[in-house]
Formats: structure tokens, C-alpha cells, sequence
């Protein structure tokens, strides 16, 4: 270290005082001192029946869909790979079925993005907010919620 850098840390003491609590990271504490935890019992969300019913319920919509979804654009692909004739035949104009279910990719994407947020405003959302209530509803023991 140079003259002025040992110059400047002794000007300095603070600079070189340590913190006797540790830093957060973007605003959160991770202690593994239990009497310093706060917030909700994250295990415990994770266990609940109401969980493991909630995220049924989103699957029950996520993998059908998306796998309706995949099957379709790989519909679309192999047609446009090995049915080009099919793809080129015109619907009126320039405009073939190739391009009308090239398109429709992009319709069937906005589709299924509003049936997720309907879906999510009906059945999710409600639920979630539900099991929040019920979370901070919840007695705050030594740090730990029970």
C-alpha cells in the first residue's frame, strides 16, 4: 500500500470500523438467529393444505394450456416445413393459410394471456389474498410467526 493510501485509511478510522450488524441485501435480513426472524412463516405457507390447493389449482390451467399451446406452434412449423404447398395455397389476395396461421399465433398468444389473467382474477388472486389475511392475522411469537 502506498504512503498516501495508509495516510488516508488513518485519517479515516471509520472507513475501517466494522458493522456489528450485518449488511441486508436488497433490504433483506437473513439471520439464523430465531429471535431476530421476522415476517411470515414461509415453511410454514409451503405446508398449508390451502397452499398445495392453490398451486393445483394453477397448474390445472398452466400445463394444459401451455401444452395446447406447444403442440399448436409445432403444428405450425412442421406444416410450414413439410406442407409448404398447403402453406401457399391463397385464401383471397395475396394472403395464403400460411400467413393467416402465422397470424393466428400471435392471436392464440394474446388468447391465452387474458384466459391466464381471468382465470388468475377469478380463482387465484382471491385465494392468495385469503391466505395473506390469514398469514398476518397470525401471532407474532419471539419473531417467529406460529
Amino acid at each position: 500500500m502506498s504512503d498516501a493510501t495508509q495516510t488516508a485509511i488513518r485519517a479515516y478510522p471509520q472507513h475501517r470500523a466494522r458493522r456489528k450488524t450485518p449488511k441486508p441485501f436488497a433490504g433483506i435480513e437473513r439471520s439464523t438467529d430465531p429471535a431476530l426472524r421476522s415476517g411470515p412463516d414461509y415453511q410454514a405457507i409451503a405446508a398449508s393444505s390451502e397452499f398445495h390447493a392453490l398451486r393445483r389449482k394453477v397448474i390445472s390451467f398452466v400445463f394444459p394450456m401451455t401444452a395446447l399451446f406447444l403442440l399448436w406452434y409445432l403444428g405450425y412449423v412442421l406444416l410450414a416445413a413439410y406442407r409448404t404447398e398447403f402453406m401457399a395455397t391463397p385464401v383471397f389476395g395475396e394472403i395464403n393459410i400460411g400467413l393467416l396461421l402465422g397470424l393466428g399465433q400471435f392471436a392464440s398468444t394474446v388468447l391465452i394471456t387474458t384466459a391466464y389473467v381471468r382465470f388468475s382474477e377469478r380463482f387465484v388472486d382471491p385465494r392468495i389474498d385469503a391466505l395473506r389475511a390469514e398469514v398476518d392475522a397470525a401471532p407474532d411469537v419471539g419473531g417467529e410467526r406460529t
